[in-house]
Formats: structure tokens, C-alpha cells, sequence
């Protein structure tokens, strides 16, 4: 199984949206395994992987998936990232 990281915060409107989507796939997809880091309390972690000030950002290796995004889109990125 290879994880997807997830970049969001609580301030983050998309990233609401995006917790609604994950919640969705990791039903459909139960081999799923997301790492959730928030952008304000795991600063350190978010700040190592260079991830930018739009968000939400979900990251599969060097493939990044940035923005609010609808659910097909975000189940095509990670078929093409090897995800699902």
C-alpha cells in the first residue's frame, strides 16, 4: 500500500471539501492509507515537503494534486499517481 499525504487546514474551505471526498474514497477504496498533516500544527513536516500557501494539497511521491478538486478528479490523480 503507498501513502497519499494530505496537506489541509481547519481555516481552509477546500479542505473541508477534500475531507468530505476522502471520507468517500477511503469507503470505496479501502486499501487507501492517507497521511493528514495540518498546515499550522505540523509546520515542520509541511515545510519539508515544500508545499506552497493554496490548499489543499494531496501528494502521491512527486505527483501533487493542489486546490480544491472534484472527487473524479481527485480518484484520476491518484489512478495515474499508482495510488488505486
Amino acid at each position: 500500500m503507498k501513502e497519499i499525504v494530505v496537506v489541509s487546514a481547519v481555516w481552509c474551505p477546500s479542505c473541508l471539501i477534500l475531507k468530505k471526498n476522502l471520507k468517500k474514497l477511503q469507503e470505496e477504496y479501502e486499501n487507501v492509507e492517507i497521511k493528514t498533516l495540518d498546515y499550522d500544527f505540523d509546520e515542520e513536516e509541511v515545510q519539508e515537503l515544500n508545499v506552497g500557501e493554496k490548499l489543499p494539497v494531496m501528494i502521491c511521491g512527486d505527483n501533487r494534486l493542489i486546490g480544491e478538486k472534484t472527487y473524479e478528479e481527485i480518484v484520476a490523480f491518484l489512478k495515474d499517481s499508482g495510488r488505486i
